[in-house]
């Protein structure tokens, strides 16, 4: 149960980071309104907090959610940018993900 918990916030707090940045991207590169910059700006924040919700340091977790963030991008990248990952994106991604879970979820002595 707890494997499942500490899966659903990395992946909340990815959809933070992702979508905050998203929107300040859309904001900055794109000319949306700039209260869709604000927003993505508040997101972001929401991130940040996010991330402490946590139960391992500070390193283990920024660490393990590099790979998330890894997966998640591609797959934003999928929904909102039209982006088709090829097998090497997937692969890549695959092995990210699967590494940095050796780092958080194997047992310490």
């Amino acid at each position: 149960m707890l494997i499942i918990k500490s899966v659903a916030i990395f992946i909340l707090a990815g959809l933070c980071e992702i979508g905050g940045g998203y929107l300040v991207w859309l904001w900055i590169k794109e000319e949306k309104p700039l209260w869709i910059g604000l927003l993505g700006g508040f997101i972001l924040a929401l991130y940040g907090a996010v991330a402490t919700l946590q139960t391992s340091n500070f390193a283990k977790v920024y660490a393990t959610y590099g790979g998330f963030f890894i997966v998640l991008s591609l797959l934003w990248a999928y929904k909102f940018d039209k982006y088709s990952p090829n097998k090497y994106d997937i692969i890549g991604a695959l092995i990210a993900l699967f590494g940095v879970c050796i780092i958080y979820y194997s047992p310490r002595h």
